[in-house]
């Protein structure tokens, strides 16, 4: 991890954590971490449960608060949609997309996904874009060609826009199976994302954050953490325990 580069550490609740298990999380989070850490953390609970966070967290400013997820339009009849404007007025700074399970279940594309980026941008949010391949395309040797193809909707970026991106590198075999990239293979491929964005962005490409996502755990975060392309995790199943995403957060230290 490169010290200039200020660490993050994001939790996705996924479809997890009523708004009391939320409370109630917490409770003990808030007690666990000190306001004085040295990265930056931020929680990414379900659409439900984001006020109940926000509400719970107005005296934490050093805890941020992010949607799973929006919708390509601003308003109109698009029933069970999230709008930007409605993530911005409710508190969210962050955003994600691009998560493998939203490409993989809901077949979002790297066409939609440019108008979310758009749309995201456009109402000041940040956007942790996640990014990552499949195990057949590994077994392949097909890793780098998906990421350069999904590494395009950020290349294309304005330049006012690029400072408000964080890369999350999600290698799909990877997420909730119990496997995990080793701290080599998650530096190769960070190396390369950085590499390219350096490539095309110059200095904000080699300052951005990326960070790695796939099953880290308490076990695994430290030795992960210390890669020096990979500045901090996306964490899933992990960030459900107060303890368990605290530590991983100390990790980051």
């Amino acid at each position: 991890m490169n010290t200039s580069r200020i660490p993050f550490v994001a939790g996705n609740w996924k479809m997890n954590l009523t708004p009391s298990e939320a409370i109630r999380y917490l409770d003990e989070f808030a007690v666990l971490l000190p306001t004085d850490h040295a990265y930056e953390v931020a929680l990414f609970p379900s659409y439900l449960v984001v006020p109940f966070v926000i509400g719970n967290l107005l005296k934490r400013r050093d805890i941020h608060v992010g949607a799973q997820n929006l919708s390509d339009r601003e308003s109109g009849a698009f029933t069970g949609e999230v709008s930007a404007p409605m993530l911005t007025d409710a508190g969210c700074r962050y955003v994600l997309i691009g998560h493998s399970e939203r490409r993989k279940i809901y077949g979002e594309t790297d066409e939609l996904l440019a108008k979310k980026l758009s749309m995201a941008l456009q109402h000041k949010l940040s956007v942790v874009y996640c990014i990552g391949e499949t195990l057949a395309e590994r077994e392949a040797n097909q890793t780098f060609d998906v990421i350069d193809q999904q590494l395009k909707n950020l290349i294309a970026l304005p330049h006012e826009s690029r400072p408000n991106i964080t890369i999350a590198y999600e290698p799909v075999w990877a997420i909730g199976t119990g496997l995990n990239a080793t701290p080599a293979q998650a530096q190769e491929v960070h190396h390369v994302i950085r590499t390219t964005m350096s490539d095309h962005w110059n200095d904000t490409g080699k300052n951005m954050r990326i960070l790695y996502g796939g099953s880290v755990t308490p076990a695994n975060a430290k030795e992960l953490f210390a890669c020096p392309d990979v500045d901090g995790g996306l964490v899933g199943g992990a960030s459900l325990k107060p303890d368990s995403f605290y530590n991983i957060c100390r990790a980051a230290e």
